[in-house]
């Protein structure tokens, strides 16, 4: 039974494969709108499962997102033994040098085959799939993960993928607004700087956000643009995500923060919080799972009200339940074989 509740704008991550008291009693009080898993969260699908019910019990929301990061290749949570193997990106551009068609048609059922593994264990949103266009100059932070070097395919590969896992009941994220390919660093680690003009940036880097703006929730990126913004990542950036995300770009989804833990940030989970939410940020994501940084965020990110509460509710209202009819195993067998049975492990 849902009840009416204050929920704080952010998605909080939790310390282990299952809740300690004091987890259950931040969320009860702080009610994060959601949370997010990590490779430290993942057993088995009846641990993941009890989890994910776990986690909505403490906030005693039933529709509380529960993401995760499942890309395929090196992004993915949950893999074997008990969850088959996904390609990166890249398999997928790949393949669509190849064959056009196909590539469109596997990347829909990647998705799917995706959705129905997540969905299966209480899994709602998948930050995928990656619409960042590859580029030479670009960290291998993205790297295989990024789809193609041509942000035509990028596109009609990344939307294949996302009506997959809608079609399987799980929510897609679109990653990382407004573009990271040309990153030179790893945001995990310090702030890159992305120096390409704002119309080369239009161009090319934007172009799959664009196309793609419908889709219900994106994630930003910790970089800065230095012709757009030379002070802020676009998290932090009020002028990247008014002017180019919201409003040339055309997203009015839920916008999330990528993981406030990273380098590429200064200042405490709270300032990192209260930052994003002041530049546009709907929701403030912090995944470490630690009590005080938790704690911190639930503070600097604020109640969920406003526009911010309208783009959560249109997100989760795009929720397919139940999922569409799908053949797993003929879905599988013919993915595999387009594969060449490389992912099929």
């Amino acid at each position: 039974m849902l009840r009416p509740v204050t929920v704080a704008a952010c998605i909080l991550g939790c310390s282990g494969l299952v809740l300690t008291t004091e987890e259950v009693a931040l969320f009860a009080d702080g009610q994060p709108w959601g949370f997010i898993l990590f490779g430290r969260n993942i057993g088995s699908p009846d641990q993941v499962r009890a989890l994910t019910t776990a986690l909505r019990e403490a906030v005693g929301r039933e529709d509380a997102p529960v993401l995760v990061d499942q890309e395929g290749g090196r992004v993915q949570r949950l893999g074997p033994p008990h969850w088959r193997r996904y390609p990166p990106g890249r398999a997928y551009g790949a393949l669509s040098r190849l064959d056009p068609e196909a590539a469109v048609e596997m990347a829909g059922l990647g998705g799917r085959l995706l959705a129905q593994d997540l969905a299966a264990v209480g899994i709602t949103v998948n930050c995928a799939p990656v619409l960042d266009v590859a580029s030479p100059e670009g960290h291998d932070a993205i790297g295989d993960r990024a789809i193609s070097d041509n942000a035509a395919d990028v596109t009609r590969l990344a939307r294949a993928l996302a009506e997959g896992l809608l079609a399987g009941g799980v929510l897609p994220v679109i990653k990382h607004m407004p573009g990271q390919g040309r990153a030179q660093s790893d945001s995990h680690h310090e702030v890159p700087e992305v120096k390409a003009d704002r119309a080369e940036l239009a161009a090319c880097d934007q172009a799959p956000f664009r196309a793609l703006a419908d889709l219900p929730m994106a994630m930003t990126g910790h970089v800065i643009f230095a012709d757009i913004d030379p002070a802020r990542p676009a998290t932090i950036s009020p002028t990247v995500i008014n002017d180019v995300i919201r409003t040339a770009m055309g997203f009015d989804g839920l916008l999330i923060t990528d993981d406030l833990s990273m380098a590429a940030l200064e200042g405490d989970p709270n300032e990192r919080a209260r930052a994003a939410r002041e530049a546009g940020c709907d929701v403030a994501l912090y995944g470490p799972g630690d009590m005080a940084g938790g704690k911190s965020v639930l503070a600097g990110a604020g109640a969920l009200t406003g526009p911010s509460a309208r783009r959560a509710r249109a997100a989760l209202a795009r929720r397919v339940a139940p999922p569409m009819p799908f053949d797993p195993a003929d879905a599988r067998a013919r993915f595999d074989a387009a594969f060449g049975g490389r992912w099929a492990a």
